[in-house]
């Protein structure tokens, strides 16, 4: 029998957009504008994304890796402040072995030049995850994607 075993992490990201608290929460908010930047591009490829924004509300994105499995994030919205906090939990799965659970907080502060952004995710990580290392990295291309989304 293999030993289960798990990770536990945290990371914060901060980033600021020269934009208002409004405009960067639609883009969380709003399924057609968070399309754009969580799941467009060719890489990976997208096989499922639905979204229902509201407390208790869920989302669920299934794509494909380039190594040719597909992976599925399971999200629930925990907390909606609009326009100032999003909390929610979420698993991550390939095929049928979940590998993580995590709960993130986004808090939107507004500043003179736009907005102040921490991104917060604590996470458990199950044998064979990605770990926090990884998962950090993937949040911090996402939140590229969503700077360039913002500026246009």
């Amino acid at each position: 029998m293999n030993e289960r075993t798990v990770t536990h992490g945290t990371f914060v990201i901060e980033r600021s957009y020269p934009t208002t608290p409004e405009r960067v929460f639609a883009a969380f908010s709003d399924p057609a504008k968070k399309r754009r930047w969580f799941v467009g591009g060719e890489e990976p490829e997208t096989e499922e994304f639905e979204m229902d924004f509201r407390v208790g509300g869920v989302e669920r994105k299934r794509f494909k890796v380039k190594i040719g499995f597909t992976c599925t994030n399971n999200t629930v919205y925990l907390d909606i402040v609009p326009n100032s906090r999003i909390v929610f939990a979420y698993t991550m799965s390939a095929g049928d072995n979940r590998f993580s659970s995590s709960q993130a907080t986004v808090e939107l502060l507004p500043t003179e030049n736009g907005t102040n952004m921490i991104f917060t995710e604590q996470g458990a990580y199950f044998e064979g995850a990605d770990g926090p290392q990884m998962r950090e990295g993937g949040w911090r291309l996402l939140l590229d994607k969503l700077a360039n989304a913002l500026a246009h």
